[in-house]
């Protein structure tokens, strides 16, 4: 019978163990129960920390590549610039990587190069998707890499059914819902390949509190309605539907409605309900884990990036909409998910199965390879 203590032990002596293990018949618990203890030799060390530092640069690269791709979506809609392509998956009927740039002029600047940086993001997240399936041996980690790379071809596909019915605006809300999900994903895989993530923090009890992981949780799907709305009254034409700030019309409240207003007031009272929670949210961080950084620090941030948002949230609407503002109040938003985002799974850390990267992927297929040997003969 083999051991199943948790004791770590040597690439060398797992491997081993684990044929042994397989050549005896012993029943696959077992097996599995071996294969979670961590091999903690100094190849397999070494090699699994320089495995995962790499991959998590480089996801951090498709983080800033996709706050990038954002940005570059947000001028095509401040610019009005969505049809100045009017075709898809072509440019005026010419491959869009051969299009020359001397005609990436008005609109169809920002409107190609939009194109063109997806294109770019695209890439990176295949070769994302292909670097989880080979560096890193957790199985939810590597499925969420193949859930990115959906994400994003779903969101190619959406902007050119966008561009071929000419902006529904349904359409367009949710294109832009999307990116902000496939952003999320990204962010999340950079935080599950970080050295902290795997180690726990350095704390060896961590941060169970029920109470913050469903404060945390709310916060983050309350920002993430608010984008929806927010989105929606981008693309159905509302952004000025109410042309004063803070007032509306000169009161609290509209003394007039359309459908227009409606939809900007909305987007203004969950902007009141998203402050209250994320307050909230931080306060509860700084009063019982202010010697805890990786929540300490996040919760600081998001409550400049809110204060930020507000501000150009209400100078958007001063200046009927300036392009740059306009812009960099989509990223803030977008800025202010992803942080939320991150305090929500470092509530939940404790909560995840198999949160460290367990046995390399050279002992799984060793193990592979003798059940094979083993089922042949």
């Amino acid at each position: 019978m083999i051991s199943t203590n948790r004791s770590p032990v040597c690439g060398q002596q797992l491997c081993t163990e684990v044929c042994v293990a397989i050549q005896a018949g012993d029943p696959g618990p077992s097996i599995r129960r071996l294969l979670g203890r961590q091999a903690t030799g100094p190849p397999f060390a070494r090699a699994r920390r320089l495995r995962m530092a790499l991959l998590h640069y480089y996801s951090r690269i498709v983080v800033a590549c996709t706050l990038l791709l954002i940005l570059a979506g947000s001028f095509v809609t401040s610019t009005g610039s969505g049809l100045s392509v009017p075709d898809w998956p072509t440019t005026y009927g010419q491959n869009m990587f051969t299009f020359p740039p001397s005609k990436m002029v008005g609109g169809i600047f920002y409107e190609h190069g939009h194109r063109l940086i997806a294109s770019g993001v695209g890439l990176l997240t295949m070769g994302l998707a292909l670097w989880l399936r080979l560096a890193d041996s957790r199985r939810w980690t590597r499925w969420l890499g193949v859930g990115a790379l959906a994400m994003i071809l779903a969101q190619g596909v959406l902007g050119g059914v966008t561009v071929l019915f000419f902006l529904p605006p349904a359409v367009s809300t949710a294109h832009a819902g999307l990116a902000e999900l496939f952003f999320c994903t990204t962010v999340a895989i950079a935080l599950f390949t970080s050295a902290g993530w795997i180690a726990g923090y350095g704390a060896s009890n961590g941060t169970d509190d029920a109470r913050l992981r469903h404060m945390a949780t709310a916060t983050t799907i309350l920002v993430y309605a608010q984008i929806l709305i927010g989105a929606t009254m981008r693309h159905t034409g509302a952004g000025l539907a109410i042309p004063d700030f803070p007032w509306m019309f000169r009161h609290v409240i509209p003394d007039h409605w359309s459908a227009a207003i409606a939809i900007h007031f909305a987007h203004r009272v969950t902007a009141v309900i998203v402050t209250v929670a994320v307050a909230t949210t931080s306060i509860y961080i700084w009063r019982r884990y202010r010697d805890r950084q990786e929540l300490a620090r996040p919760a600081m941030v998001i409550v400049c990036l809110l204060g930020l948002q507000m501000t150009l949230g209400g100078m958007t609407v001063l200046s009927r909409r300036d392009i740059w503002i306009n812009s960099l109040h989509v990223v803030c938003g977008a800025l202010v998910l992803t942080t939320s985002l991150v305090i929500t799974l470092r509530s939940w850390r404790l909560r995840f199965r198999d949160a460290q990267s367990p046995a390399p992927l050279r002992l799984r297929r060793t193990v592979r390879t003798a059940a094979s040997e083993r089922a042949r003969a």
